[in-house]
């Protein structure tokens, strides 16, 4: 029998956390307060929060065990969580006590904040999707499991140099990481390549592999004023064999741990660059590595609760498995490999379990994002899987046969092998094949899903599609990101609103009344001031908050079209040398993003950015009317820095090509007006803050459909429109590289010659014409207030806690855990 156990719970108040704060430092970071850097009093605070986490976090989980809930595993290839003290004080309630403490000690709360680094574990807005996601399942207290891979850079760090994007290596985790339990003792081997040995009935014996451990790092997932507290688990790479000490010791040091450091790549970077064949197989190796992992910790879990079930035939009631995109696709052979070589079911069975566990969001309608692997690399790194996969094609087009008739376009359109060219897998559609329910991310992107690339599974199985138009977290977003703002919105309508979004439709009874909304301008305001001083400090640039800030921040992408962005900046530039006396709204326009390391297009537009913004901001025939802004190195913590900031906010993708968005969500949020497209949510967001209050330009999707089919010709517009047609001569000629005129000729040429896949033409004039609208409108500055109003109170449907709400309650099939 086992003695008491027995600890000390902290205690909240202000004397309690400066005294754990400083047993942290002391007994923990090992210095005092003579010796101590600002890192260490970062640290010691991390410290403190994070045991007041702990005990939440366990009891959760006793409950979740106790009450042998259905649980949810969130699979994703990113998690973009961002800094995580202030988000975590705030779930707390403690986080101006934790100032006052560190006031008392002597240390300033912003400058240690202010050095915390983000995680670097996703990149753009599927990442911060995920983020959000799983702080909406622990604030409603599902269980909710997340699972990724820790990766040791992340992406890369973005400098710019002379323009260029450059890319460096992110340290992320170089002086540790406060927020992470590491869990040596959870491993799992993960295998690759080898050979397979047949022994009749799908019963196959997969041998001579290469293999690699995954090893567990928890990180602490915490509910907002609740106790529930929730679980992300990332996968580090292990090698099996830590070095060849016999060529170690005849001198070949590099040869002694070259196996090592090959295995441990697979959790080494974000996305490694897949533009050639050895890029492509590494992606392919480290998607299979944590679905493994993450698929054999579900099924310990399972076994652990439900000792009784070795058969696994009821996981499918404890167990929902969701797929964020196609990177973790291959957890669907890997389950039914598991289930057939591990568990020893028929393949029937397994397969039934298989389609009741799984379900699949899509991000993507372009054809060029959704996964395929070539069938030759997929049969030498995982041949069992590719076995699998072609056994559960058969399987399929056989059902396909069956229901529909033997009709050999349609068996070679939704075949999972592509056989065009170069025979490879498709992988959303086994995620389709594969899900018992499968979801769009916005209105009209569900609605697209079903009518062009999943037309024929729809038919098929019109019970599994639907749609699940995303959220954002209004704790980070709004309460964290925006302090101004929330103290104003809590003057006037209480607090709760950051667990009830919906309470926000309240603040439409005070749009009448000009100290409210003078309160929303002024704080507006004092993010602008807060912004300038920023771009002043870490980029030497001087920007006047009065000026009209119209932002655009995102992954630098041709269909996200920050290149029309560009193209109306230099028409401005262009009225403002004509006309110098005209009355000019002052505008500051902003851009952030990262281009992947191998997309030249997208880089050659940084370059572009920079290059106007050069000549532009130099030129002293413009002054204060016209300046341009890129913030290097873009993620969660500098968005929350520029999107409250924002007086417009640019969501300008071609119609049909955004499946969503949330940054639209993050800006209107915060007070931001938006200039955009009819794409992705900006549709339903201007449902619910009314179209008065949105500035929607350009073709919809079936236009921009019917332009493709009748033949679209941009020479057409370049010719016919002269601003347009100045705006690229000038691209072409070199105006703003005149260190290499040819620099923006393919530029000019994929606009105008090659096809414009994106019509940025066919959309700019009016673009142009409705940011003439944007103008007069911030002209009368009290109208300007009055709808950011409108467009802060319309946002109530966009939390991720109503997301998450609809997706536990049909489709994960998952209730909250009694606490």
């Amino acid at each position: 029998m086992t003695a008491a156990f027995e600890h000390n719970s902290p205690s909240n108040d202000v004397e309690a956390l400066k005294r754990s704060i400083a047993n942290k430092l002391m007994f923990a970071i090992g210095k005092d307060p003579i010796t101590a850097n600002p890192r260490d009093w970062l640290f010691a605070t991390m410290l403190a929060a994070r045991d007041r986490l702990i005990e939440r976090w366990m009891a959760t989980t006793r409950a979740q065990y106790s009450q042998d809930v259905k649980r949810v595993y969130y699979l994703s290839m990113e998690f973009l969580m961002g800094r995580a003290l202030t988000n975590g004080l705030l779930a707390l309630g403690i986080y101006d006590e934790v100032r006052t403490a560190l006031d008392q000690l002597g240390i300033d709360y912003d400058e240690i904040d202010d050095i915390e680094p983000d995680a670097a574990l996703g990149n753009g807005g599927l990442g911060r999707l995920a983020a959000c996601f799983l702080d909406s399942m622990a604030t409603l207290g599902l269980p909710g499991y997340g699972y990724g891979i820790r990766y040791d850079y992340g992406m890369f760090k973005q400098r710019i140099v002379d323009g260029n994007q450059v890319e460096s290596p992110d340290y992320w985790l170089a002086n540790g990481y406060p927020w992470e339990f590491s869990r040596p003792e959870v491993q799992y081997l993960v295998r690759f390549g080898g050979r397979l040995q047949d022994e009749g009935e799908h019963k196959v014996r997969w041998l001579d592999t290469q293999d690699v451990f995954a090893s567990a790092n928890d990180h602490i997932i915490p509910g907002y004023d609740t106790t529930a507290t929730n679980t992300l688990r990332l996968w580090s790479a292990k090698a099996s064999n830590e070095i060849n000490l016999s060529k170690f010791n005849q001198g070949d040091y590099f040869a002694a741990v070259e196996e090592k450091n090959a295995s441990e790549n697979v959790s080494r970077v974000l996305y490694p660059d897949d533009s050639t064949y050895s890029g492509k197989e590494l992606r392919l190796r480290q998607e299979y590595f944590f679905v493994s992992a993450s698929l054999q910790d579900i099924l310990r879990r399972y076994r652990q609760g439900h000792p009784e079930a070795k058969d696994l035939t009821r996981l499918h009631e404890k167990v929902a498995i969701h797929l964020n995109d196609t990177h973790p696709v291959l957890a669907i052979p890997e389950l039914m490999r598991i289930l057939i070589d591990d568990a020893g079911m028929l393949w029937r069975d397994a397969w039934g379990i298989t389609r009741q566990v799984f379900s699949y969001t899509n991000h993507t309608l372009m054809s060029e994002a959704l996964e395929t692997w070539p069938l030759d690399m997929l049969g030498r790194v995982l041949p069992r899987h590719l076995k699998l996969i072609l056994e559960i094609n058969d399987a399929f087009l056989k059902e396909v046969r069956v229901r529909l008739g033997d009709d050999a376009e349609l068996i070679r359109r939704v075949s999972l092998v592509d056989e065009g060219g170069e025979r490879k897998i498709r992988m959303a559609y086994l995620a389709v094949v594969a899900s018992h329910k499968v979801n769009g991310v916005s209105a009209l992107h569900s609605q697209l899903m079903v009518e062009s690339i999943f037309a024929d599974f729809a038919k098929l199985y019109p019970e599994r599609f639907n749609n699940k138009t995303n959220g954002i977290t209004p704790r980070r977003w709004l309460a964290q990101a925006n302090p101004a703002l929330a103290g104003v919105i809590d003057h006037y309508i209480g607090k709760t609103w950051r667990s009830n979004l919906g309470e926000l439709a309240e603040l439409r009874q005070h749009i009448d009344f000009p100290a409210f909304v003078n309160a929303v301008a002024e704080a507006k305001l004092a993010n602008k001031q807060r912004l300038a001083q920023f771009v002043a400090r870490k980029l030497g640039g001087v920007i006047d908050p009065n000026a009209l800030f119209d932002v655009q921040v995102k992954r630098i992408h041709e269909y996200k079209r920050q290149l029309l962005n560009v193209l109306h900046v230099i028409t401005r530039y262009n009225r403002i040398l004509k006309d110098p006396n005209a009355d000019i709204v002052p505008r500051v326009v902003v851009f952030a993003g990262k281009a992947a390391s191998a997309y030249h297009m997208a880089k050659l537009v940084i370059k572009l950015i920079n290059d106007v913004g050069v000549k532009i901001n130099n030129d002293p025939r413009v002054g204060n009317k016209l300046k341009v802004v890129f913030v290097p190195n873009y993620g969660v913590t500098l968005a929350e820095l520029i999107i409250p900031a924002a007086d417009l906010s640019e969501q300008i993708s071609t119609a049909g090509t955004e499946a969503s968005g949330t940054g639209n969500m993050k800006f209107a949020l915060n007070g931001a007006l938006t200039i955009g497209t009819l794409d992705g949510a900006n549709v339903e967001m201007r449902e619910e803050v009314g179209a008065d209050n949105f500035f929607i330009f350009g073709n919809t999707a079936d236009k921009v459909e019917a332009l493709r089919r009748n033949g679209y010709n941009p020479r057409e517009y370049y010719e016919n429109d002269a601003e347009l047609r100045e705006v690229l001569n000038m691209l072409a000629s070199g105006t703003f590289s005149p260190d290499d005129p040819a620099r923006y000729r393919q530029i000019f040429d994929v606009l105008v010659n090659w096809g414009d896949h994106y019509q940025l033409l066919a959309d700019y004039r009016s673009y142009v014409d409705t940011q003439d609208q944007v103008d007069a409108l911030y002209r009368n500055k009290d109208e300007w207030a009055r709808k950011a109003v409108l467009n802060i109170a319309g946002m109530g449907k966009f939390s991720a806690d109503r997301t998450i709400n609809e997706y536990a309650t049909d489709i994960w099939n998952v209730t909250p855990v009694k606490l």
